[in-house]
């Protein structure tokens, strides 16, 4: 049987709303998105991996600055910038994650490095960025991290006192994102999931969420599915959402549309907010979230690209 392929992309979810988008930022947003599904899909397309395709795409996603992820990363209190990252390779049910990163260009990349170059899964703090130097992966000084919106938001919130998720209702919708993934079907039914983010603005104590966290936030299993989450992390480690949608297609024999909609209702039960990315290896995809809005988008097989935002 050929196997369908696909790859689903996200940018964050939260409170993203048409009112408060300019036309100009949204199609800025859009390009970002359409850009990052060519890359990845023109490796499906000429017969390469999910692993490599998932990995494309989250390192276009890094790279535009608009995203709360490598390059566009937020500002931790102290008025740093610490990223997290993971890949997760379906085949092999392998992975790979890095917490707590500075300075390197392309987190997804060294999350890459850890699976087939470690006996771990995951490297954080000096560490991970011994790791990095070791790896000779590419780095770069804080002046390339540094975007202006993103030092507004953590002045706003150390003026207020509060911890940012990337994607609160902020009159600035530039605010309005999270973290980047993708999830991919390669033509050999292959599986991968990746993803990456620069966290919350203006956290603290060493704070870590969901994305590193292997079965929270990042899975790949290609006897069920590849998931990549974006939201309020807290929840999505304590409804380990990203195994939650696998383990209900392996245990009650679910779609993936099905095991998709009854994760994202278990996580609506426990009060987390945000969304999922998802596909299985049939080439179907799903895309559900409970929050106003995700950046998210995906291209099957025949190749026609379809990029959303709102509801």
């Amino acid at each position: 049987m050929m196997n369908k392929t696909a790859l689903a992309i996200h940018g964050g979810a939260g409170t993203i709303l048409r009112s408060e988008m300019t036309a100009a930022l949204e199609k800025e947003y859009r390009g970002g998105l359409e850009n990052a599904l060519q890359k990845g899909f023109e490796i499906l397309r000429k017969n390469g991996s999910a692993l490599d395709a998932v990995e494309a795409a989250v390192i276009e996603l890094e790279n535009f600055p608009l995203f709360n992820a490598g390059r566009g990363s937020v500002f931790t209190h102290e008025g740093k910038n610490e990223m997290d990252a993971a890949i997760m390779d379906g085949k092999k049910l392998k992975a790979g994650a890095v917490a707590f990163l500075q300075n390197v260009k392309n987190p997804v990349k060294l999350a890459r490095l850890v699976m087939e170059r470690t006996e771990h899964c995951l490297l954080a703090g000096e560490g991970a960025n011994e790791f990095a130097h070791e790896m000779r992966v590419e780095f770069e000084p804080d002046e390339y991290f540094f975007t202006e919106h993103r030092y507004r938001q953590l002045l706003t919130a150390i003026e207020e006192n509060r911890i940012q998720l990337d994607h609160s209702a902020i009159r600035n919708p530039k605010s309005a994102i999270g973290t980047v993934g993708a999830v991919a079907c390669d033509f050999q039914g292959n599986l991968a999931a990746a993803t990456s983010t620069g966290g919350m603005t203006n956290k603290k104590f060493g704070r870590i969420g969901d994305t590193p966290i292997i079965g929270a936030g990042t899975y790949a299993e290609n006897a069920t599915c590849a998931i990549s989450c974006t939201g309020h992390g807290e929840y999505f480690m304590l409804g380990v959402t990203a195994f939650d949608v696998a383990a209900r297609m392996k245990y009650k024999n679910l779609s993936l549309e099905d095991a998709s909609r009854e994760t994202i209702e278990r996580l609506t039960e426990i009060n987390g907010e945000g969304g999922f990315i998802a596909v299985d290896a049939s080439g179907n995809v799903a895309l559900p979230f409970n929050s106003e809005g995700m950046y998210r988008g995906f291209v099957t097989a025949d190749g026609e690209i379809v990029v959303e935002i709102y509801r």
